[in-house]
């Protein structure tokens, strides 16, 4: 058994691509917070890579207490087996109650590896974090296809580990000249270990927004129907500077790709403006956009869920609609 009075203060994996703090570690950070007030602990940011240590201000104005860096130049790429190596050092020597992650493709790379060589649990792919009444981290996730959600508890093994969804948690304002404790770690690899190295990096090239950084997002659901239909959406989210989504029928029917859907399956977004046409507003997609600032939705049935979590609803044909609503705004953007 061992002394959970042993684990203290909650972490977070400050992911980093390039020298660029990823989007979804400051939005852990802020959701840490909360977390830590509500057990009287810290908020401790991990940050690994080389040359990195300008990073560290960016942590700390947008809540951590304190950072541990590693900085080494077997960490200037991700490689699993370095990462892996380097945080579980840090977690081993610091002993964290809870430990957060991204659900990026770096973080459900690196947290099950983690887990594994820490016999302890991971709950991946969350949506909600809470505390119990007993102190212990109440970890929520869409299970069964997204019909049902689960809320799991790791109640006998330390840390507590999860991956949370980017665009999930809200990401805290900053407090400018907000400052905090730094720790140095100096990772001590097993390079007999390493069998992997980068020989050379090629990037695709990306023209399109991640819809979760979006400000705007046309989505499209069952009622636009096909890639003729997704055109015209294409139309209109040009003349409003838009991104185009999906609900989860048109990725499963290979109309949109994966990276564009919305909802518990797919990404969870906060734009400023939410278009939801053809979309009927199953739990699932609302799950992934109901918190929106502001939600336009188009459907011919009256009935649907959407409307219930819309703040201007237009009950109609969204194939009919959708071009005189680009035509007319392409005529008021003019005057």
């Amino acid at each position: 058994m061992i002394n959970k009075n042993d684990y203290k203060n909650v972490y977070v994996f400050a992911e980093q691509r390039g020298g660029v703090i990823q989007p979804v570690a400051l939005e852990l950070i802020g959701k840490a917070r909360d977390l830590a007030e509500a057990l009287g602990e810290k908020v401790v940011a991990i940050l690994a890579g080389y040359n990195v240590e300008g990073l560290i201000p960016t942590l700390f104005e947008y809540g951590a207490d304190e950072v541990v860096v590693t900085d080494h130049i077997e960490l200037k790429d991700y490689l699993t087996e370095q990462y892996a190596q380097s945080v579980y050092q840090i977690i081993t020597a610091m002993r964290p109650n809870i430990v957060l992650f991204g659900a990026t493709t770096i973080g459900r790379d690196l947290a099950p590896r983690l887990s594994a060589r820490l016999s302890t649990g991971l709950t991946a792919d969350c949506t909600k974090l809470e505390i119990s009444e007993d102190k212990q981290l109440m970890m929520t996730r869409p299970a069964f296809g997204g019909n049902l959600m689960a809320t799991i508890m790791c109640t006998e093994h330390r840390p507590q580990m999860s991956t949370v969804r980017p665009g999930v948690m809200p990401k805290r304002d900053p407090e400018p000249g907000r400052t905090g404790s730094i720790v140095r770690f100096e990772t001590k690899f097993d390079h007999s270990k390493i069998r992997v190295r980068l020989i050379e990096e090629v990037r695709e090239e990306k023209n399109k927004v991640d819809i979760t950084e979006a400000k705007i997002l046309v989505s499209g659901g069952r009622g636009v129907g096909c890639k003729e239909g997704f055109a015209k959406l294409q139309e209109l989210a040009d003349v409003l500077g838009a991104e185009v989504s999906a609900s989860r029928a048109m990725v499963d029917a290979g109309i949109m790709p994966h990276d564009r859907q919305v909802g518990q399956t797919g990404k969870t977004v906060r734009p400023d403006l939410y278009l939801a046409l053809g979309i009927s507003g199953a739990i699932q997609h609302l799950a992934g956009m109901e918190e929106s600032g502001y939600i336009v939705a188009v459907n011919k049935d009256k009935f649907a869920p959407i409307f219930n979590v819309s703040d201007i609803g237009i009950v109609g044909d969204v194939n009919k609609i959708v071009p005189l609503l680009a035509e007319r705004l392409k005529k008021e953007m003019q005057k």
